[in-house]
């Protein structure tokens, strides 16, 4: 049985592959490359249906009154019911006015998920959890209400000109006629329980409040995680709001919100109003995807919700606030950084995910390649100079950091660190949450640190002159200091420390290594396949002519473990300049970052982002776009 799960249903299985205007055939493509089987039935019948039509179909289409209809006769193919069963079946329909399904049902001849597993298998049309589902309000107002209530489907998603249309009974051709007719688009069904479909047309065509209740009473039948608010001073547990839950729908609402998130690995959600919508988006493997429009008449609530959780002030609306919020999902313990910001339409709310559950904090699980893990071990044991990593807002610097301090971490040495904020608790190692607020800023921090015994001084960021002379200072009066810095390479990093007004001599004095790093999304390895790629493109993007001949690329075609992405997951891409003599003498010199980056090629002792990136293409741990994307400046 093909499900595709809350995770597929945040990014639109289906529709991502047929987004190339595949149709209907893709799905039986895409089915048989999985091991599924065309349906003959239901191409034959996508034939005799009319592409065109110069007025709506007929409400008598169909077979004629009295007629079995196509569906009871494939399951008497199939054995599932009995020619008289069927009999049975068909009249109780013709008495009722109900549909199939249902009556199935009701005879107790079929369950619904019987039924879905014989309609997928036969098909080859993937069965999706519609009340796992979020759609979006633009894709909900493509299809009148008085259609999905006679037919009894409803629209999924749209991407360019295909729509995918939940149905129960692909067999029904008349549904999906209207459909295509009242939009103009393309359809392609995807299979879903009655039940579901009339959950979904009660939530999303309802009105307002209305509206949101019916899909949170929906996501409770389906047995949802509890989630418990953790305070920062007591733990709460949400059940005590549940209570509460049919007359604040709101805090149901806020609470999925979290939930799902956490379940589709997002590392960033994002609240988002506007004059005439509110977004609510997810960043999961470094890129945003939406995920649904709640009501606008809830926006206010909404934010307000995420501030009281957040111990922000819900009165101060034109300033920015920053706050944090403790949830425990399952066993899982997890914390948010909130932001909020004032916009032209409201608050917007984006709120950091940090899993300390994910906290990798094993360097050999960072993507180094094997000479350049050895380099780095090496480094990171040394007593005393300084050790930074470099890269864009995301890239993944603080958990090498942490990884790093986490490996040489002992009893006999003692390590602090000054963060803003402070994204993980490490065992053993004192950390300093940064508070401009009140003075105590990294410069303060690091002062007060040198009077504080240390071997292995961390600072979270240096982003003045102050703060890097004294980390500086320190590198050279016998500790290891490791810091970060905003800039696109690596030596870029020593040309942006003599813009501080560090002295050249100093800076070739105690640097040891700067590490730049990008994020990569990982090819998902349930759907990877190879992809023929021309010589000369391999050669445009830095293969050298001879590993150029013999490479295989490969990309994922999408499935429903990776949501139709074809990617999943991330891993890191370094860059990693050891500053030996000759590097020690070009900073003296002040040489340019491109000399000093030219210097270190030449060596052989670095390779850089781009070069890098494709040794993960050649060993099919990622795709030749996905380091094009990253590494773009290269």
């Amino acid at each position: 049985m093909m499900y595709v799960d809350v995770a597929s249903t945040v990014l639109g299985t289906l529709p991502s592959l047929l987004g190339a205007g595949l149709g209907l055939a893709g799905v039986f493509l895409a089915n048989a490359r999985n091991g599924g089987s065309p349906a003959p039935i239901l191409l034959q019948e996508r034939r005799r249906s009319p592409r065109v039509k110069f007025g709506p179909p007929s409400p008598d289409s169909g077979p004629e009154r009295g007629a079995r209809p196509r569906l009871l006769d494939l399951l008497v193919r199939e054995e599932l019911v009995t020619p008289d069963q069927a009999r049975q079946a068909a009249e109780e329909q013709l008495r009722t006015g109900l549909s199939l399904p249902t009556v199935l049902g009701r005879l107790e001849l079929l369950g619904a998920d019987q039924l879905l597993a014989v309609l997928s298998r036969k098909f080859g049309i993937p069965i999706i959890n519609l009340r796992r589902f979020p759609v979006a309000e633009p894709v909900i107002q493509l299809v009148r209400k008085e259609i999905v209530d006679k037919h009894q489907v409803f629209p999924v998603r749209r991407v360019n000109q295909t729509l995918t249309l939940a149905v129960s009974d692909p067999t029904e051709m008349a549904a999906i006629d209207d459909v295509q007719f009242a939009t103009g688009l393309h359809v392609v069904p995807v299979l879903a329980s009655e039940a579901e479909i009339r959950e979904a047309i009660a939530c999303h065509y309802a009105n307002g409040a209305a509206k949101l209740d019916a899909l949170l009473r929906a996501e409770g039948q389906n047995g949802s995680d509890t989630v418990e608010v953790v305070e920062r001073a007591q733990k709460v547990d949400i059940s005590e709001l549940s209570e509460q839950a049919s007359e604040m729908p709101v805090i149901r609402m806020v609470n999925f919100i979290l939930a799902e998130a956490i379940r589709q690995r997002a590392s960033d959600i994002h609240l988002e109003p506007f004059e005439r919508a509110f977004r609510v988006r997810y960043r999961i493997d470094g890129v945003l995807h939406d995920v649904m429009s709640p009501p606008m008449q809830l926006q206010a609530a909404t934010i307000s919700r995420v501030k009281i959780m957040a111990s922000m002030d819900i009165a101060e609306r034109r300033l920015p606030q920053d706050g944090r919020i403790s949830v425990r999902l399952g066993d899982k313990d997890v914390d948010l950084r909130v932001s909020s910001m004032p916009t032209r339409h409201g608050e917007k709310i984006v709120m950091r995910i940090l899993d300390r559950a994910g906290v990798v904090l094993d360097l050999a699980q960072l993507g180094f390649e094997a000479d350049d893990l050895a380099r780095f071990k090496q480094a990171i044991q040394t007593p005393y100079g300084m050790i930074l990593v470099t890269g864009p807002t995301g890239s993944g610097k603080s958990t090498t950091l942490y990884a790093a301090v986490s490996t040489i971490n002992a009893p006999g040495i003692n390590i602090m660190t000054a963060e803003d904020p402070i994204e993980y608790d490490l065992d053993g190692i004192t950390q300093v949450q940064v508070r401009d607020d009140i003075g105590l800023s990294f410069s303060t921090a690091l002062r007060s640190f040198l009077r504080q015994d240390p071997d292995v001084i961390l600072v979270g960021e240096m982003r003045d002159t102050e703060t890097a002379e004294i980390a500086v200072r320190a590198a050279l009066t016998g500790h290891l200091v490791f810091s970060t810095l905003h800039t696109n390479d690596a030596a870029s990093t020593i040309t942006r420390m003599l813009d501080m007004g560090v002295e050249p001599f100093l800076a070739s004095s105690t640097l040891l290594m700067v590490v730049a790093q990008r994020l990569c999304r990982r090819t998902c390895v349930e759907c990877r396949e190879e992809v023929p790629v021309s010589l000369s493109t391999l050669l445009d993007v830095g293969f050298d002519p001879q590993e150029a001949e013999t490479v295989k690329v490969y990309r994922g075609v999408g499935c429903a473990r990776c949501a139709n992405t074809g990617y999943w997951g991330r891993t890191a891409i370094h860059e990693i300049l050891p500053i030996d003599a000759e590097i020690q003498e070009a900073i003296v010199k002040r040489q340019t970052a491109s000399e000093i980056k030219r210097i270190a090629c030449k060596q052989g002792a670095m390779r850089t982002l781009r070069q890098a990136g494709l040794r993960k293409v050649a060993k099919g741990i990622t795709t030749l776009d996905e380091i094009v994307r990253v590494t773009h400046g290269e």
